[in-house]
């Protein structure tokens, strides 16, 4: 089994880790389409399935539960069969799931759709908590955050083109007045054109099938290298000797916890500006690119975590900085008056200020997994699953939010957001540097 540096846990020969990188990079663009896609399919699944607030945003829930379900199952089965296999099997099973978009969009089953959601998400459970650990360890820990902004720009880049390609795939220039028709139409023929907007999804998806399938055997075949997790040098094995669970570790438990957040806000902040936008009477079809902004805004946050560090700033102040700016931004949000008019369109100030929460997002999860996962050790896969567990705070915040916005408003359902970033701010000054729990 070929060994790389890892985290200062493992001894071993020091390789190239460019094509590594590469191969991960093409699957976290892969995770990033499938998962930013997310934004576009809510609004589309509540006008073509006839929803609430709360009911469409169980899209982000049934996708990102299994995260919850399926992380330890991950774990042991990448204990037993290794990162690269683990792989090929989650993308297999992601195929599985956008197969099934093909009889829930025939028959206009939402909880067809909603398993096939899950089945995705399970899949992604396992590629996750693969690929996450295994880039973070593939090099010295001082340049993990680095490393992690490469992945990150793979993904959002992917989560700028999904909702964009999806609409143009998907919607028409003449859905704008089919919505307005909708509700006037009577039950019969609403049916009939509710059955002919969500059949349009068969096609895409079971195309994205195909490709799952195949990018399984890429991995399967590929030069990508096993990482050993299981040894340990001198000083990391009588640290962890005592140790008999990930759950004595604090600051690796406490950094899922800070996951479960991160990636909660992060997903309220795409998936619900579109919803945002239109309570402020824009159009779906105008709407369509606004995702887009917020995951422009992160590539640039990626870009400068690239650029900087650890050449200028340390990861972890990196990590305090966009922690801050995100509580910052969450007060804007909720508080700040007036319009601004950008990119040819003019909106309330705090629709704004929701797409700028882009940039401090981008190197709180480059931030965070390095400073969870050190001085695992053999804790490593299971540390790693523990963290991909985090994940299901994409499935709880928006069903929170959509409660709050069914609730009282879109705008102040936001104050779900802060509670958020101040866990993140102390995780990033004191949280992470808690060894024992006395």
């Amino acid at each position: 089994m070929v060994t790389t540096n890892t985290l200062d846990n493992t001894p071993g020969v020091r390789q190239s880790t460019i094509g590594p990188i590469l191969i991960i990079g093409v699957m976290f663009f892969v995770f990033g389409f499938v998962t930013w896609i997310n934004s576009i399919l809510i609004p589309y699944f509540k006008i073509a399935c006839e929803l609430t607030h709360f009911q469409s945003y169980l899209v982000a829930f049934a996708f990102y539960i299994s995260y919850l379900v399926m992380s330890m199952p991950a774990s042991i089965l990448l204990k037993r069969v290794g990162f690269k296999r683990g792989m090929m099997v989650g993308f297999f099973i992601m195929s599985l799931g956008a197969l099934l978009f093909v009889p829930a969009a025939y028959t206009r089953t939402y909880s067809l759709f909603l398993m096939g959601l899950f089945t995705i998400g399970t899949g992604l459970a396992v590629l996750q908590t693969a690929s996450n650990p295994y880039v973070t360890i593939l090099g010295p820990i001082e340049r993990a955050a680095q490393r992690i902004s490469i992945m990150g720009i793979c993904n959002k880049t992917a989560g700028i083109v999904a909702p964009l390609l999806f609409a143009a795939v998907i919607l028409r220039a003449s859905d704008a007045e089919l919505f307005k028709q909708l509700p006037l139409m009577a039950p019969g023929d609403r049916s009939v054109a509710l059955d002919e907007l969500i059949r349009r999804v068969m096609v895409p998806y079971a195309c994205v099938s195909v490709v799952l399938f195949g990018l399984g055997l890429f991995i399967r075949f590929s030069s990508l290298p096993e990482i050993d997790t299981e040894q340990e040098n001198e000083e990391i094995f009588s640290a962890n000797s005592g140790k008999t669970s990930v759950l004595q570790f604090p600051h690796l438990v406490l950094g899922a916890l800070a996951i479960f957040f991160h990636v909660g806000s992060q997903v309220i902040a795409i998936d619900t500006v579109i919803g945002y936008a239109s309570s402020m009477g824009v159009s779906l079809l105008e709407a369509k690119g606004f995702p887009s902004y917020i995951l422009f805004a992160t590539i640039c946050g990626y870009v400068i975590g690239i650029v900087t560090i650890p050449r200028f700033i340390q990861q972890v102040n990196a990590l305090r900085i966009c922690t801050l700016l995100g509580v910052l931004f969450s007060l804007g949000i909720l508080f700040a008056p007036g319009s601004l008019t950008l990119f040819n369109h003019s909106m309330n100030l705090s629709f704004w200020f929701l797409v700028s929460l882009g940039l401090p997002n981008s190197l709180v999860w480059a931030g965070i997994w390095p400073l969870a996962l050190a001085r695992l050790g053999r804790f490593t896969k299971a540390g790693g699953s523990l963290m991909i567990m985090g994940l299901c705070g994409n499935a709880i915040m928006p069903l929170v939010y959509g409660y709050f916005a069914d609730s009282f408003s879109l705008r102040q359902a936001y104050w779900v957001l802060l509670p958020c970033y101040l866990y993140l701010l102390f995780y990033a000054v004191y949280g992470h540097k808690l060894k024992s729990w006395r």
